[in-house]
């Protein structure tokens, strides 16, 4: 196991620790996240899980958790998922499995929200991972235009990149299309967040900004946490 996977699963077992009998959980999408569903079912607990995507939740279901729809249960108490980037004051870039519409969603759904993530997510300024931005498929060729705008309005000079697997555009859960901005910095993330946010046709984007309440962050030296 590499360093970076023993740091992921340190941040996943650590998160697990945090979940009582009872609870509503929302279960992150990604490479970490991962980790942490397998911790969770391993406690054997009885809660009820929301999954961010499809295939957390058939891995949860697989391994044994209960998994309902987002409004099917009570608030959530608490969801944990991964993230691409950890910035300042707990700025997140999220997206890169291409689940932020739906990761989203849990995320305001929730009392409680901790991101998990290893040592090398963290930085001093979001951009370096591209920015994930979900569309609706229709007129996405015009969409991709106007957030080019709206990237220029926020001093990013850059044309978004729409998202491909398998020589085909990537379809989302929710079969939205994702272009990806490599922004390279992002120093105002607010007012980009909002920007994007105002184009029609956009349907969120990837910069989770005031969510997340704590983060788990696996380093060689065992899990640091961060506030906001």
């Amino acid at each position: 196991m590499s360093d970076a996977e023993a740091q992921k699963r340190a941040a996943g077992e650590a998160a697990a620790a945090l979940v009582e009998n009872g609870m509503v959980v929302g279960l992150g999408t990604g490479s970490t996240a991962v980790w942490f569903v397998k911790s969770l079912a391993a406690r054997r607990l009885d809660i009820t899980c929301v999954a961010t995507s499809q295939r957390t939740a058939d891995l949860g279901a697989e391994l044994g958790l209960k998994i309902a729809e987002l409004g099917q249960t009570a608030e959530i108490d608490l969801t944990v998922d991964g993230a691409d980037e950890v910035g300042p004051g707990l700025s997140l870039i999220k997206g890169g499995g291409g689940a932020l519409l739906r990761e989203k969603l849990v995320w305001e759904a929730s009392r409680r929200c901790v991101v998990i993530a290893d040592a090398d997510k963290r930085v001093q300024t979001l951009g370096k991972f591209p920015l994930p931005i979900e569309v609706v498929a229709f007129g996405h060729k015009t969409t991709m235009l106007r957030i080019c705008d709206a990237l220029g309005e926020c001093d990013i000079g850059v044309a978004p990149r729409l998202r491909q697997k398998d020589g085909q555009p990537m379809r989302t859960d929710g079969g939205n299309l994702i272009y990806d901005a490599a922004c390279g910095r992002i120093e105002e993330p607010a007012a980009l967040a909002f920007a994007l946010k105002s184009v029609t046709g956009v349907v969120d984007h990837g910069l989770f900004l005031d969510l997340a309440d704590q983060a788990l962050i696996g380093t060689p030296d065992g899990v640091t946490i961060l506030e906001p």
